[in-house]
């Protein structure tokens, strides 16, 4: 049965308050609504001041508009107290480290264990962020994929990453080992992607397919593998392992789009690095090294690993 979200709370003050601040007021004025639930409602634009999003020490005046757009609580996810590494802390943004083997979100025959259920846990307040299945989640890793995840804590933050990702304004980098070396040590793979024709749950290069371009370099090689770091221009699902396997070189571990390796190892990709540049003009940059198993089987394949750079504020706002 589909939840109807209740209607929004509508209040146009006709005096002066005496609450110095919003939330405060807000809490005060409905016994049902917790001081720290209205700064959430706040910091994710659920509540607007005159059409206009608020803050929490933002001063009521007589006049005021204010609208509360009340989430509905069936929609939300039950908190899984199970924290991952946080990498950058902003008041808006995080950077998190996703390790192998979570799913991000509920899906189909999942409804819990999901990155997203971590989420809600460490960061109340994105549960009020983006899709209710989905909070502050505005890009998404495979399962088996490890690395850094970039997570809106506000909708202001979230309305502007969801628009760097799709204008292509969002650099990532990832670290893969490969069946075999690609005979040039850079290059451009080039090719639409779609749906299997056959096989509904892959990914295909299909005729009919959304334009994909993924850049990649070859970082060392060994007798019949190599580590490449690739930076995919478009953001398609599988892109990065179903351009690799389209060259002839699948990614190890990868049983969907090469070959099960023997050791039973997981496909190794991983997110190495993610740069953007905030609403204020802020440049940053997410990183994290690649796991344990990750290392291991490239220090068994002589393949020598670059160096993770730090997380950092890379430049300020002018």
């Amino acid at each position: 049965m589909n939840v109807k979200r209740p209607p929004s709370i509508e209040l146009t003050l006709t005096c002066q308050p005496s609450a110095e601040r919003l939330d405060v007021f807000i809490s005060g004025r409905f016994s049902d609504i917790s001081r720290s639930r209205t700064v959430r409602l706040l910091r994710s634009g659920h509540i607007t001041v005159n059409g206009e999003n608020a803050r929490p020490n933002q001063r009521p005046r007589m006049g005021d508009k204010i609208c509360i757009n009340m989430p509905t609580e069936t929609e939300t996810l039950v908190p899984e107290h199970n924290p991952v590494d946080i990498l950058i802390e902003d008041p808006e943004f995080a950077f998190i480290n996703k390790p192998a083997g979570i799913i991000m979100h509920p899906g189909s025959g999942v409804s819990s264990g999901t990155l997203a259920h971590r989420l809600v846990a460490m960061f109340p307040e994105t549960h009020l962020v983006g899709h209710p299945k989905r909070p502050g989640i505005v890009h998404r890793l495979d399962k088996e994929t490890s690395g850094v995840v970039v997570v809106a804590r506000t909708s202001e933050m979230y309305l502007h990453l969801t628009q760097a990702f799709a204008h292509r304004e969002i650099q990532k980098r990832y670290l893969l080992i490969v069946n075999g070396t690609p005979k040039t040590k850079q290059g451009i793979v080039e090719a639409p992607i779609g749906r299997h024709p056959s096989r509904r749950t892959h990914m295909a290069i299909t005729s009919n397919g959304r334009p994909a371009t993924t850049r990649y370099k070859v970082l060392d090689q060994s007798e019949s593998q190599a580590l490449l770091q690739v930076q995919p221009i478009t953001g398609r699902t599988h892109q990065v392992r179903v351009h690799m396997a389209a060259i002839g070189h699948p990614i190890v571990g990868d049983s969907t789009y090469g070959q099960k390796s023997a050791d039973d190892i997981r496909t190794l990709l991983h997110a190495w690095t993610i740069e953007f540049t905030d609403h204020i003009d802020r440049s940053w940059l997410g990183a994290c090294s690649p796991p344990d198993d990750f290392k291991k089987t490239a220090e068994s394949l002589n393949l020598a690993l670059p160096t993770t750079p730090d997380s950092t504020l890379k430049t300020r706002s002018r």
